[in-house]
C-alpha cells in the first residue's frame, strides 16, 4: 500500500479497499445505489476511474475498458486488481506539489488545482466505496470527517459532469450531517438498502 501524501485520498482509498475486500463471492451480482449497475459493475467503474486519475498524471496505465460502460464480468482477483490501481494512483499523486495550480485529471474541466484534483480522485473512491459497502450489507468507512472534506471538492466539480456522472441532487434536511449531505448532493439516498 502506497501513501499518496494526501490524507483525503489515502482515507478514500482505504474506504474503497475495505469495501472491495469485504465483497463475498456471491455478492458481485447484487444491486447497488447506482441503479443500473451491479456490485461488479460499480467495482469496475471505480477501478477504471482510479486508473484514469493515475494515467492522467503519468501518461500510462489508463483503463482498458470504458469505466462508464462496465461489463460486470470480472477478470482476476478484484482485491489484487484494485490494489495495483490504488498503488499507481497514490504513487502518481505523491509526486504532485500541494500548490500546483494545474494538475491533469480525467475530467472535462481541464487541469485542476492540486487540492481539487486529489480531492476529485478521493471523492470517486470514497463514494463508490460507500456504494459497494451498503450494497453488500457492510458498514461504509465514509464518515462525517472525510465527507466534510469531500463536500467542498464536490461543490467545485460535480455540476459540469452531473448529467453523465451523477444523478440529480436529493433534497437535504436540517438534521443531515456531512455524510448525508454529500450523498444527497451526489444523488444518493443515505438510507438506501438492497432490499425494499
Amino acid at each position: 500500500m502506497t501513501n499518496s501524501g494526501w490524507t483525503v485520498l489515502d482515507l478514500a482509498h482505504n474506504a474503497l479497499r475495505a469495501a472491495v475486500a469485504a465483497v463475498d463471492a456471491d455478492q458481485w451480482t447484487l444491486p447497488t445505489p447506482c441503479s443500473a449497475w451491479t456490485v461488479a459493475q460499480v467495482f469496475q467503474h471505480a477501478l477504471g476511474d482510479q486508473q484514469a486519475y493515475a494515467g492522467s498524471l503519468t501518461g500510462a496505465g489508463f483503463p482498458e475498458d470504458n469505466p462508464f460502460a462496465p461489463s460486470g464480468v470480472l477478470a482476476g482477483d478484484p482485491v489484487e486488481t484494485l490494489e495495483r490501481a490504488l498503488t499507481a494512483t497514490a504513487a502518481a499523486y505523491s509526486a504532485v506539489p500541494v500548490d500546483d495550480p494545474a494538475v491533469a485529471v480525467p475530467l472535462p474541466h481541464g487541469p485542476l488545482h492540486a487540492r481539487v484534483a486529489a480531492g476529485a480522485a478521493a471523492l470517486d473512491a470514497a463514494v463508490h466505496g460507500w456504494d459497494l459497502a451498503v450494497a453488500t450489507g457492510r458498514r461504509p468507512l465514509l464518515d462525517d470527517g472525510l465527507a466534510g472534506e469531500l463536500l467542498a471538492v464536490a461543490a467545485e466539480i460535480v455540476e459540469p459532469v452531473r448529467a453523465f456522472a451523477f444523478a440529480p441532487a436529493l433534497p437535504t434536511v436540517a438534521a443531515d450531517g456531512p455524510t448525508a449531505t454529500l450523498l444527497k448532493f451526489l444523488g444518493r439516498d443515505p438510507a438506501w438498502s438492497p432490499t425494499p
